[in-house]
């Protein structure tokens, strides 16, 4: 009898949804500061570009990468001053999750948790140029992932619209 309760509660607990991060690393990393040494005699502030995209992969039935990549381009007029790009990644263990709740799970809570990572490196690795701190601010994954959402939809639509554009074959409109 006992031993029918000890099957059962492991049953149960293997049927259970588990989310777990395993690993970060960085992917990614290159520091381009390709106007130096002359560039650091401007007086001028520079103005600063970044670019956040999010990606991932499954890599066994309840193992997935998910990554977080930003961009950043700091420019003193139309010289480039240093271009920093880097790729925060993790690997999760996700099992037992619902299918409509993994693609916000991969597309918004694994973000999240490797942003700080990723913060700590770029503002690391552009320490390192000798030129003033720049801190990667905020970032709302949940917002960002809506917008996909929505973008996707409207393509979507979009693609069943005849715009008059003939295309080529094997092109695909952007």
């Amino acid at each position: 009898m006992a031993e029918q309760k000890q099957n059962a509660q492991d049953t149960q607990e293997s049927q259970d949804p588990s989310f777990s991060l395993q690993r970060t690393y960085v992917k990614d990393l290159s520091l381009e500061m390709p106007n130096a040494p002359q560039i650091f005699l401007e007086q001028e502030g520079p103005t600063v570009e970044v670019s956040i995209n999010v990606g991932g992969q499954r890599l066994a039935e309840t193992i997935y990468e998910a990554t977080v990549t930003a961009t950043v381009t700091t420019r003193i007029e139309d010289k480039v001053l240093y271009l920093i790009e880097a790729t925060q990644a993790g690997i999760f263990e996700a099992a037992n999750i619902p299918a409509e709740q993994l693609d916000p799970l991969l597309g918004i809570v694994c973000p999240t948790m490797l942003y700080p990572y990723l913060r700590a490196n770029v503002a690391d690795a552009i320490n390192r140029t000798s030129l003033p701190a720049l801190h990667l601010a905020e970032v709302n994954f949940q917002s960002l992932y809506e917008q996909r959402l929505a973008q996707s939809a409207q393509e979507e639509q979009q693609g069943g619209q005849d715009s008059g554009l003939i295309l080529p074959p094997g092109a695909t409109r952007q």
